[in-house]
Parts: C-alpha cells; sequence; structure tokens
C-alpha cells in the first residue's frame, strides 16, 4: 500500500498546495497526522469531510508545499499531474461495476496519451 502526493501547484491565498492520498483510509490518516495536517480537512469523505469538501471526487488533502516536502521524505510517492486521474480509474475499474469499470479503463488510455504527447513535446 503507498501514499501518494503530486507535482500540481494551486495556489491558495499565500500558499501552494498540491494533492495527497493514498491506497487506504489508515495510509492517508497515519501521513497526515505524522507530518501535521489536521484530519479535519479531509475532502472526499462521506463522513469525515464537511461542507463542500464532501463533494471531492477522491479522498484527498489539500497540502501546503512545505507539508508536501515532509510526506516525500516520509515516504510517499510523488507523481505527475495525472496521478490522481489514475488513482480513481483503478479504484473505478476495482469496484466491479462493469459500466466504472470501462470508464476507468478509457481513462487509463487517455492518461498514456496524455503522457506520450507530452513527452514528444518537450
Amino acid at each position: 500500500m503507498t501514499v501518494y502526493v503530486d507535482d500540481v501547484r494551486h495556489r491558495f491565498g499565500n500558499m501552494v498546495m498540491c494533492h495527497l492520498w493514498a491506497d487506504t483510509l489508515d495510509e492517508l490518516l497515519a501521513m497526515v497526522d505524522r507530518i501535521g495536517v489536521q484530519r479535519k480537512w479531509i475532502q472526499g469523505h462521506p463522513t469525515l469531510s464537511f461542507g463542500k469538501h464532501r463533494n471531492a471526487s477522491w479522498v484527498h488533502f489539500d497540502i501546503a508545499l512545505s507539508k508536501k516536502a515532509l510526506a516525500i521524505a516520509a515516504g510517499a510517492v510523488l507523481t505527475d499531474r495525472f496521478g490522481p486521474v489514475e488513482h480513481t480509474s483503478r479504484l473505478a475499474i476495482a469496484s466491479g461495476d462493469p459500466e466504472r469499470a470501462e470508464r476507468g479503463r478509457i481513462m487509463l488510455e487517455n492518461v498514456a496519451k496524455c503522457r506520450e504527447a507530452r513527452a514528444s513535446a518537450a
């Protein structure tokens, strides 16, 4: 099982944020406890998230770049901007719902195409 952090940079006030997520909720919560992020900032969880944060498309935290460095030092795997899409696509494939699984497979194919296009443009 793994904890992931992506390389996106979203401005939030004076901070620059990225995403932190994991294969399991227990791993995710253990990581935020370790790096000093309050659990109340979880997004996409049906009971632990609050308000508009429940509507996130997957369970994750937005974390500041200083916390990103701590997460990587603690063993989180750095991904590119497509990491969250890969993660949610794999969850869809594993869901057992044939339609959802097919959408997941299509998204993984699209991610691969995007990465190829970016690599050839570089």
